[in-house]
Formats: C-alpha cells, structure tokens, sequence
C-alpha cells in the first residue's frame, strides 16, 4: 500500500519538498495549509494529491507528517500530535532552522504510536511562498536530522527514504549542537546584515547618493536581510538566549577591533585581515566537512543581451556542468564578473582553457 505524506504548511519549503516527493512517484501527498488559495493553488498544478483544511483529520491520515510551519506555529502542531489518537505508527518531523523548542515540545508528545525526528533543511531563498517553491531547492544541501532518544535506524531510514529524492546531504546532530551551529553561520549574519542596512540607511541623510553606491560588497552581504522579516522574528526569539550570547561576543570582537584603528596597530590589523581570510577561503575546500567544495572560476563579460547565455553555451557544449553561477559587480554598459562554481579542479582548469580559447579574460583566484 502506497504510503502517505502529509506535508502540513505549504510555503517555500514545505511546497518544494511537496513537489520533490510527490515527483518520486512513490507517496501519495497530502497538503495543510491554514490558506485556502495555497491549497487550490497546490491541487491545480498537481502539487499534492489531497488538501485539508482541518490539521487533525489530514494527520490521522499519514504515515508521515513533515510540519513546515514558523517555529512557534510548528510548536503548535506538536501540541496538537500529543492530543490525536493514532490508529497505526506516524513518523513526525519538521523543518525548522531552530531544534531546541522544537525537540523539548516533541519530548511531551506521550502516544506510542508517534516517533519524532527534528529535522532542518539548509536550503531557502529570499522569496517566499508556494509559488516560489522549487523541486530542486535541496539538491546538495545539508539536511540535519535530530532524532528524539529512543528513535531506531529503521524509523531514520524510513524518513530519509521520503526525503531521498531532495538529493540531499544528511548530516545526524544534536539538537544543541544545531541550534548552536546554524547561530553562528545562519541566524547570527542575518541579524548583522539588518544592522548593517540600518546603519545605512542612518547615514543617508548625512549622504544621499549612498543608495546609489551601496552595490559590490555591500549588496552581498546584506542580501539575506530582504528575507521575510515574520519568520526571523520567529527564529530570534525561539533561539534568543544563544543569539543574545553572540552579540555579546560581537560587541567585544567589534571592541577589540576598534582597539585596533584607534591605536594604529597596523600589524595586528593585517595579522586580523589575513586570518580571517585563510579561515573564509578554507571553508569552501575542507572536503571532510559538511560543506561541499566548490572551485571558482572568474570570467568578465560585457552587460550585453545574451553574454551569460554565451558563456553558458560554450561550457554546455563541451559537457561542463556548472555547480553554481553568480554575477558580481554588474554595471550598465561596462564589463561586469561572472562568478562559476565547479565540483572539482579539473573541471576548473578545463573551463579556463575553453573559455580564454574563446577570447574570455578568465582568473582563479589564489
């Protein structure tokens, strides 16, 4: 008997695990939404195969429940778990980048028949919503798994078999350790970004073509904070105690640093800049950790109609396939940087030969 999904919260990453799983063939989908036009929206393209509008009669339903709602509505839901009288085993999980509230309402849920396994896909984009899910939004990603004591391998196989076509990278942590973690690399940078673009913004009167300068580095660094202003909100408060212990940290890293200007101390600026580089730059090639290498490849190319459709081309033809494309410092009427992301060295060093052979100016940068 086909198994069923039930997929409780159909926004960016609920919907594009819908319609990664219900590509698979394998399940049959069932949707919650607390929106009705999501879920006339999900059935009209096919994206699950039965929408609910009341959480307890679609979870009755399931073999395995995947809540991708907020963190504090996620919270919710397991409340609502420990109140439902199951009549056959359920593999719960969720999706939420925050383990610790999660897992400690999880540890109340009392019914037998419920195993719950957190889970957190580390993958997003700066749109939300159902229309913009993507199949393919985990491809490559890691996925944390924090499985409540007691969960077997047998109930962690079965899960990772939903989510084996998300083509993702499991990685098993505690929930601790997560929380701790995705603070440091995700939720903390999110939250310097919003200062970042504040101060800014308080500079603008003093400055007003600061809009019009703020590009380069600038943009990229503070790309994340256009994400959804609600669920990091969520997010910070859900894990507040670990993000008010990093902005004390920040603050005395930021003292220090100030210590430096303030003094001149030339040589333990320079010594500050290039251990901060080594470290960055070693990121993206520890091929032990969780983090996948990439290799760059630098190519200038006009802001012209077509000129990455070009590149693109010329790399397809010759079989390259392309881990990742960015465009860096793109101005109107002059010559911008495309920034391409390969998985190894040779493919690398193949693409610099076939562009420059094809009159590209191409860097690997050092």
């Amino acid at each position: 008997m086909t198994k069923k999904v039930l997929i409780a919260g159909l926004g960016l990453i609920g919907g594009s695990l819908a319609i990664n799983i219900k590509q698979s063939g394998n399940f049959h989908l069932i949707g919650y939404d607390v929106s009705d036009q999501t879920l006339d929206y999900c059935m009209m393209n096919g994206i699950i195969d039965e929408a609910y509008h009341e959480f307890t009669e679609a979870a009755v339903q399931a073999d395995f429940i995947l809540l991708a709602a907020p963190v504090s509505k996620t919270v919710e839901l397991i409340a609502q778990i420990n109140e439902i009288k199951f009549k056959k085993p359920v593999i719960v999980s969720d999706v939420s980048s925050v383990k610790g509230s999660i897992m400690e309402a999880a540890s109340r849920i009392t019914s037998e028949q419920v195993t719950f396994i957190g889970g957190h896909p580390m993958a997003g984009s700066h749109k939300k919503g159902i229309q913009a899910a993507k199949g393919h939004l985990f491809e490559n990603a890691i996925y944390i798994l924090t499985p409540i004591h007691g969960c077997t391998t047998t109930d962690l196989d079965a899960l990772k078999q939903v989510l084996l076509t998300t083509k993702s990278k499991f990685l098993i942590l505690e929930p601790k350790e997560h929380d701790e973690m995705t603070s440091v690399i995700s939720h903390f940078p999110h939250l310097i970004a919003s200062a970042l673009v504040h101060q800014a913004k308080n500079w603008q009167p003093t400055h007003a073509y600061i809009p019009k300068l703020a590009a380069g580095g600038f943009r990229d660094i503070t790309r994340i904070a256009s994400s959804n202003p609600s669920m990091w909100q969520d997010i910070f408060f859900q894990n507040r105690q670990v993000m008010s212990n990093l902005l004390s940290d920040w603050v005395e890293e930021m003292s220090n640093l100030k210590n430096l200007l303030d003094t001149g101390d030339k040589f333990s600026m320079y010594q500050y800049l290039e251990q901060a580089r080594e470290y960055r730059d070693g990121l993206d090639s520890q091929k032990k950790g969780a983090i996948p290498a990439f290799y760059d490849l630098y190519v200038d190319i006009a802001d012209q109609p077509g000129a990455l459709l070009r590149v693109i081309e010329v790399l397809a033809n010759k079989d390259i396939s392309i881990n990742n494309i960015e465009i860096l410092e793109i101005r109107e009427g002059i010559t911008g940087v495309l920034r391409l992301s390969f998985s190894d060295k040779k493919v690398q060093s193949e693409s610099k030969t076939i562009l420059t052979d094809h009159g590209y100016e191409t860097m690997i940068a050092d």
